[in-house]
């Protein structure tokens, strides 16, 4: 691992600050000196990487992310893949988000009790390429709530896509069993979702079972999130302490207030593009905009940005990503949220950038280590062409990301044509 610096470039360093021309020296596998203005590092032994006026930024953050979502249509298409597919899936899913700039992802939930963990293994001993992850248990679900997909005359629990649960007995050992298995966080799905047999604004799991699950991960030193689209399922996680907040959708006001009251302790990844393209472009899998259940997602829709504009404007943590890996929500196409952030909910394009890279490093758990781009980071960096602060759609654009470098390492080298790269003796 040799050293690499970036001249010329512009850098958009994850503070909030406005960019600034300048260069950034890797050294191993962290920033070793941001300089601004003209050359002030001396170029032998380095790899020179001249940007000739591209943007280097932190590598991006992905909040909300399930790998092992296979670009279905159902959640039993994505339950029922069979394990040997489903783990080469996961792997080449974890690659697209690297692809696309996504250096970090939280995961939001497996579709098989050990898929994320593996997958996550696989990455970090570097049998396969992905971004720094956090691997996440199934969806824990109350026996007729969200995840429960057995049929009642069908008693395989097994084969349901949520690992089910009924009463706090059970509840302690499904989360201890996901802790022996070596996950990160556990998920609960607190709420339902208007798609299934429990509606969004219906909160099926009882407090007990939550007390239980909470009580359980803290104890092993684990995070906990939820699927928590009702406004009692958020005002629940508040009072136990569950950090990642998924949806959100119907926050009251109180709500919202409280949530202010204790947002360094908490983040919300509301799952916009879920919304968005379940109400408006799910029509060839049976969800048309003007059936019931389309003009419902694309009332929550409304509901929803409005919750995110009041949170945002009160200080919460609100960061992209959510629900990627749908049959109209695929994978690869995640930087679409950070359009949504600024043409619906009114985020600035400096505050959503800040939102998937320094609040990206906080979700992560290493909130002075990833997301900005400082001496002593960690070397997960973008090289981009253009300004994604003048036009943030260009992240969506794979060709717009000329290079990816993790850990200090290029995932994806930038052309190495004389004008934009050279080794100095």
């Amino acid at each position: 691992m040799g050293n690499t610096l970036f001249t010329n470039v512009r850098i958009f360093d994850g503070t909030g600050e406005h960019p600034y021309t300048g260069e950034v020296l890797v050294q191993g596998n962290r920033i070793k000196h941001v300089g601004r203005g003209s050359r002030t590092v001396p170029v032998n032994g380095n790899t020179v990487i001249d940007g000739a006026g591209c943007t280097v930024m932190p590598g991006m953050t992905e909040a909300h992310t399930h790998f092992s979502w296979n670009n279905a249509s159902s959640l039993d298409a994505i339950f029922r893949m069979p394990p040997e597919e489903h783990t080469l899936l996961a792997a080449s899913s974890a690659k697209t988000y690297i692809d696309m700039g996504w250096t970090s992802c939280v995961g939001a939930a497996a579709a098989k009790p050990r898929l994320d963990v593996v997958i996550r293994n696989a990455i970090n001993s570097g049998q396969i390429p992905g971004p720094r992850y956090l691997a996440n248990s199934q969806e824990i679900a109350t026996m007729g709530g969200l995840g429960d997909t057995n049929p009642p005359h069908v008693d395989a629990p097994e084969m349901s896509f949520g690992w089910v649960v009924t009463g706090p007995e059970e509840m302690r050992k499904a989360v201890r069993m996901f802790i022996k298995y070596g996950v990160d966080l556990i998920k609960l799905n607190l709420s339902g979702e208007e798609m299934t047999d429990t509606k969004a604004q219906e909160t099926p799991m009882a407090e007990e079972e939550i007390v239980m699950a909470v009580t359980e991960a803290k104890r092993r030193g684990l995070r906990v999130c939820a699927h928590a689209r009702s406004d009692e399922s958020v005002r629940l996680c508040i009072k136990h302490g569950i950090e990642i907040i998924y949806h959100a959708s119907y926050c009251s006001d109180d709500t919202i207030d409280l949530l202010a009251q204790h947002k360094d302790k908490h983040f919300v990844a509301p799952g916009l593009g879920w919304l968005v393209n379940t109400a408006r472009n799910a029509g060839p899998y049976g969800i048309k905009s003007d059936s019931p259940l389309g003009m419902y997602y694309e009332r929550e829709l409304h509901i929803a940005v409005e919750t995110m504009r009041k949170m945002h404007k009160k200080g919460i943590r609100v960061l992209p990503g959510g629900d990627y890996g749908f049959a109209w929500t695929k994978h690869g196409t995640n930087a679409k949220d950070l359009e949504y952030f600024v043409d619906m909910v009114g985020m600035s394009p400096i505050e959503t950038l800040v939102a998937c890279t320094r609040y990206g490093g906080q979700i992560m758990g290493k909130p002075n280590e990833l997301g900005q781009v400082k001496p002593g980071f960690l070397a997960d960096l973008l090289l981009i062409d253009g300004d994604p602060v003048a036009n943030i759609r260009i992240l969506q654009d794979r060709n717009r990301i000329l290079a990816v470098m993790k850990d200090g390492e290029f995932f994806r080298s930038p052309d190495m044509q004389p004008s934009r790269a050279r080794i100095a003796v």
